[in-house]
């Protein structure tokens, strides 16, 4: 197959997310299994227009504002010429639109929806942009008929309530990378600590982290937290740091490799993860394959990612007295965390890159076929 994917962002997008690495894992297999791939996105400073990353051809244009436009520009001036025979749609933030330019069949790549959630990160005249442009996507994918993959059971029940018929979607779940997220035998700290890491966006809640601290730390006073990740909230969560005085407890970690992050998550007691809404939560499946349970917000993704009680445990979403209260029990209890701790293992061991790689194979070759059958 030669296989075009529009997405706005790049693994080695200093933005990059779950979305990016889930497009790579998939597709660098997808091209070492002998097929071509050609990614279509954005441009950051210091990135070459056009490179090949494990077997991907990326080509990178325009800055993220108004990437959105120059998609269907490209494809018109360039890549329709190119004899391609299935295009990804990967619909992740401001939609493309593709149905309306694009002629070869399209395979819809989704891991959550923003909704309303997109007005706790932006200010609200971007964020009414993204969530009408969202509205009217989705009325034209649904009307269209075009099929989507989506990451999560969540998102598949998101869709059917917005009209998607359910055989329009099929769930390929995330994986984990497990040569390098897994046990080396890093020791947990001997007193306790804990972290997030991630993306620092609004979204991700990470405050109600630090603002769950305040009681935690009146139980557990030698208690430490380290934030890890790099994001445009962290000066507004490191002011919060400083106004609940909790300069002492806190530590920023920035970007770290990731070497380091396997080692700062085998040194955790837990992972915690506050975010409002995810697609599925991959940063609590790479915690788990390193032995590490966590404590993650009820909300779409994170639900399927954790399983209550036995990989994790999960609280209200917003309910900060719940969160510091789970904590507060995850720290005390030493049994619990082993229990969790070996559930989160055999978990994380069920999610292999290969095997999505594979499914995602074969439903472009449906993909394909369909389309061909459909010309006659």
């Amino acid at each position: 197959m030669k296989i075009l994917a529009f997405n706005w962002q790049d693994i080695r997008n200093p933005q990059a997310g779950g979305a990016e690495v889930q497009f790579h894992e998939v597709f660098s297999r997808v091209a070492q299994a002998g097929h071509e791939v050609v990614l279509y996105c954005s441009a950051f400073p210091g990135a070459p227009h056009e490179e090949m990353l494990n077997g991907i051809r990326v080509v990178r244009e325009g800055g993220r504002s108004l990437f959105n436009y120059r998609v269907p520009l490209a494809y018109a001036n360039r890549f329709r010429r190119e004899g391609f025979d299935v295009v990804v749609d990967d619909m992740n933030k401001i939609p493309f639109f593709t149905p309306l330019f694009v002629r070869e069949p399209i395979q819809g790549l989704i891991h959550h929806l923003f909704a309303k959630s997109i007005f706790r990160e932006v200010n609200p005249l971007v964020g009414a942009y993204v969530y009408f442009m969202e509205r009217i996507a989705l009325a034209l994918y649904r009307r269209k008929k075009t099929p989507f993959i989506v990451v999560s059971p969540s998102t598949f029940d998101d869709l059917v309530s917005r009209g998607f018929e359910p055989s329009q979607l099929v769930h390929i779940g995330l994986a984990v990378d497990h040569s390098l997220f897994r046990p080396t035998g890093e020791p947990r700290s001997p007193t306790p600590l804990i972290g997030y890491f991630g993306r620092l966006k609004k979204y991700k809640s990470v405050d109600h982290l630090l603002r769950a601290l305040p009681s935690v730390l009146a139980e557990f006073p030698d208690l430490k937290a380290i934030i890890v990740g790099e994001g445009d909230d962290r000066p507004r969560l490191e002011a919060l740091t400083r106004e609940l005085k909790l300069q002492d407890a806190v530590a920023f970690t920035g970007y770290v490799s990731d070497q380091e992050k396997v080692r700062l998550l085998q040194r955790m007691w837990f992972k915690v993860a506050t975010s409002s809404k995810e697609g599925w939560g991959l940063t609590v499946t790479e915690a788990n394959a390193c032995g590490t349970p966590a404590i993650a917000s009820d909300v779409p993704g994170l639900r399927d990612a954790v399983q209550d009680g036995k990989t994790g445990l999960l609280y209200r979403y917003g309910d900060i007295s719940d969160l510091a209260g789970k904590i507060e029990r995850l720290t005390a209890d030493s049994e619990l965390r082993a229990r969790l701790s070996a559930g989160a293992l055999a978990w994380a061991a069920l999610f292999v890159w290969d095997e999505a790689a594979r499914r995602t194979i074969d439903i472009l070759k449906q993909r394909m076929a369909g389309a061909r059958a459909g010309a006659r």
